[in-house]
């Protein structure tokens, strides 16, 4: 058999401690291999018996925490995201155990399986149960195994009691989730009020519209390690943006875009992807970037050119712009509109808004993974305007063509 533990806590020494302890006359071998801890494991029962063989691979996260980073720090981080979705996918006949479930995969640091390569050690199921115990750990397993009978593939608790089936059975009532506070103590992992605060009420604004909410995602940076991009930046941009818009609806050709940002010395807020597509704009690129309308109106509401950004559920309308007040046009100098941008929203508007969309962005991705429709918003205008925050609040240092909207 073999079956696979996963644990907030890390020690593959601690693991091999306990094997030692519950199977007598181990021999055991250890070495690395792509980032994995591997242990060979023999046991003689005695001169005319054969061996029975064990082998354990071991693997934690780089970064030991109490939550799933946005960014990898580690394959076992991947991993655990995948899991996060495999559970979330599942249909369950106790939801209270599915979300404390949930919650304990986002607290796990390691992952270790044990598979049978040689005979059958009796001291197995034992070993087994009392690392399940001492690593406060959840187990994935195939059905009909020495540790349980469950008929399909399943997760049991330290208990090895089952919490969840492929069917959605569940045969506990409650599930701990523990959280080391050594976790909490470095400044990497602090959680301000801020961040708290708004994730709260994010998440209010979320219930009201009736849009599914993770609880386990992580917050958006605090106030204190943000810097928003300077008015002047976001004015350039937006004014690179409104030129290739005019492309993508044909009121002028690339040449003319080139032509007229030429004449107006913007060539440095160009970036290599706008240049490529003002060099050919072809029917599907210009389909692609009429959708950075919405990125030019999110980016008006930055500058306080429009009230309220508005639920995204219906499509912008520049044309609500007063012309007077739009940053290009064929009789505008854009650098009258650069020169006079001097101030933008404050930082708690616009994370407000960056935490919003990071989360209506993961219903959306959660919806199409698992095959539903979403019709509280509409996915592209939320993927748009999440990637025009993410440039905003320089989310990992990205520049506009590599800005990535992770969920």
């Amino acid at each position: 058999m073999t079956c696979t533990f996963y644990s907030h806590k890390i020690g593959f020494n601690d693991l091999l401690k306990i094997i030692e302890k519950t199977i007598p006359n181990v021999i055991i071998i250890t070495k690395n291999e792509e980032g994995s801890s591997i242990a060979e494991i023999s046991s003689k029962e005695g001169v005319l018996k054969a061996s029975k063989k064990i082998k354990i691979t071991y693997r934690e996260r780089e970064t030991p925490s109490f939550q799933i980073p946005q960014v990898s720090d580690s394959p076992l981080t991947d991993n655990l995201k995948g899991l996060y979705g495999y559970i979330d996918s599942l249909p369950t006949k106790n939801e209270t155990i599915k979300n404390l479930f949930l919650q304990k995969i986002t607290t796990l640091n390691s992952e270790f399986s044990i598979e049978e390569t040689k005979g059958i050690l009796p001291e197995l199921k034992s070993a087994i149960e009392q690392l399940a115990l001492e690593f406060d750990a959840v187990l994935f397993t195939q059905p009909n195994t020495i540790i349980s009978k469950v008929k399909t593939q399943h997760f049991l608790d330290k208990n090895l009691e089952l919490i969840i089936d492929t069917e959605g059975n569940c045969e506990i009532e409650k599930l701990e989730v523990f959280i080391e506070s050594k976790y909490y103590d470095t400044p990497e992992n602090e959680i301000t009020t801020d961040q708290l605060d708004r994730k709260e009420k994010i998440e209010a604004i979320l219930k009201e519209k009736n849009v599914k909410i993770n609880k386990n995602l992580p917050c958006v940076e605090s106030e204190k390690e943000t810097t928003i991009r300077t008015p002047k930046e976001i004015a350039q941009r937006v004014c690179i943006l409104g030129i290739t818009n005019m492309v993508a609806f044909n009121s002028i050709s690339g040449q003319e875009a080139f032509d007229y940002i030429k004449e107006h010395q913007l060539e440095e807020w160009v970036t290599p992807k706008e240049f490529e597509f003002l060099a050919n704009p072809t029917e599907e690129s210009k389909m692609y970037e009429t959708w950075k309308c919405e990125g030019i109106y999110t980016l008006m509401w930055v500058l306080n050119y429009i009230d309220n950004l508005a639920f995204p559920n219906v499509l912008c309308d520049l044309n609500a712009i007063p012309y007077e007040n739009y940053p290009v046009g064929p009789d505008k100098n854009p650098n009258d509109f650069i020169n006079s941008i001097t101030t933008s929203r404050s930082k708690e508007e616009i994370l407000d808004m960056a935490d919003l969309y990071y989360r209506l962005d993961w219903a959306c991705v959660d919806a199409r993974i698992n095959q539903r429709n979403i019709e509280e918003v509409n996915p592209s205008i939320v993927y748009e305007r999440h990637y025009t925050l993410n440039w905003l609040i320089q989310f990992r240092n990205q520049d506009w063509d590599d800005v990535t909207c992770d969920t």
